[in-house]
């Protein structure tokens, strides 16, 4: 981490700015613009600016570990693209079949931290498999900004078709014993989401701060949820109370964790919204919930 960023007390208006940047409701330039607002005090866009971005270096693991088998695993797109691909990761010491995780990335494709995420699956014991909505389009462009707008280029549909397909690809793999559960973030939250309600042969999902499914769809969901939620997060929260209802009338098994003073993203170690206690403690309850449905 940066020192500025260390020294610096960024305003919340800046998050806020960063989330709509994120999600394509700014430009890079407006982006810029807006940020100049709180460029007071000594402070310059470009030290905000660098105090949000994401750092990539972060990493909690690494790739090419010893303990690890990684490798590039293309399956078949039901789109008509011919042909997916993923980062597939497994403990390189395994005895037997594995469960296996699916690992959805957000709206910008596979980038540094997804795959970062992925190992730390692996490393729990998982065979974990994280695709990329990217590669028709060539995959992960190297940078975020990039991403995004590769990703724009795809419709929802058609990438939760990929996703899907995913799960279908690692249920039937080798390496896996057919037991499956799903996790995501942000964009990825959503596809999960969505996997839970249209893949009942998962045995678990855990989406992270991402959007909701309709109430009817909530009627169709046989999959066991654990969801995670930010308390700053009033673009994501906005839409919970309905669907959370509609689980409730439907009388479907969830169980929803909120964390207090954290912004949406706070998983990601690689940007200040990070929360490393917030984090870590939804990744374990993440880790226990996949240990009893996975057994």
């Amino acid at each position: 981490m940066a020192d500025t960023e260390q020294k610096i007390e960024i305003p919340p208006e800046v998050f806020k700015l960063y989330d709509a940047y994120c999600h394509g409701d700014l430009s890079r330039r407006a982006f810029f613009s807006k940020l100049s607002t709180y460029a007071v005090g000594g402070l310059t866009v470009s030290m905000l600016a660098a105090c949000v971005m994401p750092d990539y270096g972060r990493a909690q693991t690494a790739e090419g570990e010893p303990d690890l088998i990684e490798e590039t695993a293309i399956y078949p797109s039901p789109n008509g693209a011919g042909e997916m691909s993923g980062y597939l990761v497994r403990p390189a010491k395994a005895k037997g079949k594995l469960a296996g995780i699916i690992v959805v990335h957000e709206n910008r494709g596979l980038n540094p931290h997804i795959r970062d995420v992925t190992r730390r699956a692996a490393k729990a014991g998982y065979a974990a498999f994280a695709p990329d909505a990217l590669h028709p389009l060539g995959g992960y462009p190297g940078n975020d900004d990039a991403g995004r707008e590769l990703q724009a280029k795809r419709t929802p549909a058609e990438m939760y078709a990929d996703f899907a397909a995913a799960a279908e690809f690692l249920r039937d793999h080798d390496a896996t014993n057919g037991k499956i559960a799903c996790t995501g973030f942000c964009f990825g939250g959503a596809i999960t989401n969505l996997m839970a309600v249209n893949l009942p042969w998962l045995k678990a999902s855990v989406p992270y701060y991402g959007g909701w499914p309709t109430a009817e769809e909530a009627a169709r969901v046989e999959v066991p949820l654990q969801i995670h939620l930010a308390s700053e997060d009033e673009r994501v929260n906005a839409g919970w109370p309905a669907y959370e209802a509609a689980l409730k009338a439907a009388g479907k098994a969830y169980e929803v964790h909120w964390y207090e003073g954290t912004q949406h993203g706070f998983h990601n170690d690689t940007t200040p919204r990070y929360n490393p206690e917030a984090a870590a403690l939804a990744w374990s309850r993440t880790l226990d919930f996949f240990a009893r449905h996975l057994a």
